[in-house]
């Protein structure tokens, strides 16, 4: 796991804002801290990835999707657990995002309780 042992960091990227307040929230609400970030650029630019214990991310925002994320991190030695949501997944970007360690993939609008399992499972991980 990416974490220097103090903190379990969730960090959410999504270039909606609503989407980004509400996961935010929701991780707070359980006793998560949590970071919003807008883009997978500010989220990079950010310096956050080894603080980070686990990534949710959009897939398709503007400029750098959440797939190009996931392989920018790995092929950067950075492997967060990572949880996509996306509106616009199909079985092929499925299977590439979990061929690429994504530790779930769902589809919005998803169940606020089977998230945070996923999430709990990726601390655990």
């Amino acid at each position: 796991m990416a974490t220097n042992g103090k903190t379990k960091l969730i960090a959410i990227v999504d270039d909606d804002d609503l989407m980004r307040s509400a996961l935010q929230g929701m991780m707070k609400a359980v006793g998560w801290p949590a970071q919003a970030f807008a883009s997978a650029e500010e989220f990079l630019k950010s310096g956050q990835q080894t603080q980070t214990a686990c990534l949710i991310a959009d897939i398709r925002m503007p400029g750098m999707s959440g797939l190009e994320l996931q392989a920018k991190l790995n092929a950067e030695h950075c492997r967060i657990p990572t949880i996509f949501i996306t509106a616009h997944g199909d079985a092929k970007m499925r299977m590439q995002a979990l061929r690429a360690g994504a530790v779930e993939f769902m589809a919005k609008p998803f169940d606020d309780d089977a998230l945070l399992e996923s999430v709990r499972a990726a601390l655990e991980s």
